[in-house]
């Protein structure tokens, strides 16, 4: 489940609401976004206030009991690798255990900008970050983090093959289930090329459901009647998922400032879902 962390209705409190709604539900997974700099381009999709994921996570750690805590997605060239793997580290072992860091390159130009940071070489920067960071873990007492595993989101080739080289698992975002199927082929394919072992794959698709099923040439996964979003879950599950992470934020602000819908949805999957299996 992906957490709203920005918005006009987020606070500390919205926050553990939503941490404990879908812990009681029986998720396994709440993760949280990344924006350091709230600019113009960033302010039309996530607008402030935005809570910085590291600290949010570890807010979520001390109010909820066994769910797993992540980021979807980390922006990998805005922090020096040392400071992430420590952070990353230490929010492991404070929790229990239970961090998932999910990684990628970034996209809002203007935030690139304004914390000084060449947009361009934000792939570079993204690949370096995660062979430092493994580095750190694996060859500094000070740095052990115990097993955190790291989901590479990315479409691209680039982001595929980042994906084979440091990732234990690719993070696609909100895409078609068709279209996944052949990335992952493309995928195993590359893992092949590099003489690397496949990674997993868990992918965070919409939560949009309707009272009538939407046609299957316009939509993604995850969006539709109950019986085509539970189709799409099981087709993911016969792809090799190992997590899917369901994102109910459609896109209005106003929505996090009224969270029940999101929380029915939600519970109608997870329901649904129980029946199912």
């Amino acid at each position: 489940m992906n957490v709203p962390n920005f918005g006009p209705g987020t606070n500390p409190g919205r926050l553990r609401d939503w941490a404990r709604t879908v812990e009681g539900l029986g998720y396994d997974l709440l993760m949280v976004s990344d924006h350091v700099a709230v600019t113009p381009d960033v302010a039309e999709q996530y607008p402030a206030p935005f809570y910085e994921p590291f600290t949010t996570l570890s807010w979520l750690a001390g109010v909820t009991g066994t769910i797993r805590l992540g980021t979807t997605v980390l922006i990998a060239p805005y922090r020096h690798p040392l400071l992430v793997a420590r952070m990353a580290a230490n929010l492991n072992q404070l929790s229990g255990g239970r961090l998932v860091l999910g990684m990628g390159v970034g996209w809002a130009r203007q935030e690139f900008e304004a914390l000084g940071i060449d947009f361009t070489r934000r792939g570079k920067l993204t690949d370096e970050l995660l062979r430092d960071i493994r580095k750190a873990w694996e060859n500094d007492e000070d740095y052990r983090s115990g097993d955190i595993p790291i989901w590479v989101g990315g479409r691209g080739d680039a982001g595929l093959r980042r994906t084979v080289r440091y990732g234990d698992a690719w993070h696609p975002l909100r895409e078609r289930v068709d279209w996944m199927r052949g990335a992952l082929d493309r995928l195993k394919a590359l893992a092949d090329e590099e003489g690397r072992p496949v990674p997993g794959f868990a992918p965070r698709i919409l939560l949009r459901l309707t009272d009538e099923p939407v046609a299957d040439d316009i939509r993604v996964a995850g969006e539709g009647s109950i019986d085509q979003v539970m189709g799409d879950l099981d087709e993911l599950r016969l792809l090799g998922a190992e997590a899917v992470v369901l994102d109910p934020f459609v896109g209005d602000p106003a929505e996090t400032e009224g969270p029940e819908h999101a929380w029915q949805a939600l519970a109608t999957v997870a329901a649904a879902w129980k029946d199912l299996h």
